[in-house]
């Protein structure tokens, strides 16, 4: 279960972030994750208040904004949703394409106090 090193890392993204702001503690989190990012949500969930636990995160609002992924055929220039990377275009049936969106993990916003 990898999502407990990623909500480490993300704490410790909102950790530095929180001292260069000179603030006490964090109020809200926001963060992007792409259907493609290799990333289990219910995992995240679940693992979260340990990973937060006596940090200044621990009270924070966690939000997650989901990202689907599209793709665009680089034989044909067909933008289309995928679910795996593996996903051929609906169109000419290539395999060859352009991930646009659906890989994202990033911390997307922080509010401080």
């Amino acid at each position: 279960m990898h999502e407990l090193s990623i909500a480490l890392g993300i704490v410790k993204i909102a950790e530095d972030e929180r001292k260069k702001a000179n603030a006490q503690k964090v109020d809200r989190i926001e963060l992007e994750i792409g259907a493609l990012s290799g990333v289990e949500l219910d995992s995240l969930d679940f693992v979260w208040p340990m990973a937060v636990k006596y940090t200044a995160l621990e009270k924070a609002n966690y939000e997650v904004d989901f990202v689907k992924a599209k793709a665009k055929c680089l034989e044909c220039g067909q933008l289309y949703p995928i679910e795996h990377l593996f996903d051929s275009c609906p169109i000419c049936k290539g395999y060859f394409k352009d991930v646009i969106s659906g890989k994202e993990l990033r911390v997307k916003a922080l509010e401080v106090s």
